[in-house]
């Protein structure tokens, strides 16, 4: 058992962390809104969507899809057969391990993601992009580095 005492945090990084906390849920919801009202889909199914599309053949293990989307492998089967019934994805064996079931991004799946890919980059460039100037973002680059890196402290982290 750990007998040292907390480390508090000081009034100003006290603000740092309620500053940075409230973005990171503000910016999630906006980007859910977003996407709610322009396409009828969450962000969690449109970043399985565009991870999806931007894989060899469009085709992922689940449970590396489910590392890269930030899931768990049982949140991202429930929203894989949400997308499966709109037929924009569908599942089946890895032919190479069939331990494994592969995610595949149908025609279907690729013309929503094109549909939808603009207004959402759109939006990410006006919340995120538009209000900072160039050294702010490459500033905002390294620090999203530094924090993920403690999160996950592995070259893997996709979001650097």
């Amino acid at each position: 058992m750990d007998t040292r005492d907390p480390r508090w945090l000081n009034a100003d990084e006290k603000q740092t962390w309620l500053s940075l906390t409230a973005m990171v849920i503000n910016l999630s919801n906006a980007l859910d809104i977003q996407l709610q009202r322009d396409a009828r889909i969450s962000h969690f199914e449109y970043q399985v969507l565009a991870t999806l599309s931007e894989a060899a053949e469009r085709t992922m293990r689940m449970s590396d899809l489910a590392v890269l989307t930030n899931g768990s492998l049982s949140r991202l089967s429930h929203v894989v057969k949400r997308l499966e019934m709109q037929d924009w994805v569908r599942r089946t064996p890895d032919p190479d391990n069939g331990r494994y079931t592969l995610a595949i991004l149908t025609e279907t799946g690729w013309e929503k993601i094109v549909a939808t890919a603009p207004g959402h980059v759109e939006e990410v460039r006006r919340l995120v992009f538009d209000p900072l100037t160039q050294a702010q973002q490459r500033t905002l680059r390294a620090i999203s580095h530094r924090v993920n890196q403690a999160i996950v402290p592995t070259d893997t982290c996709r979001l650097d």
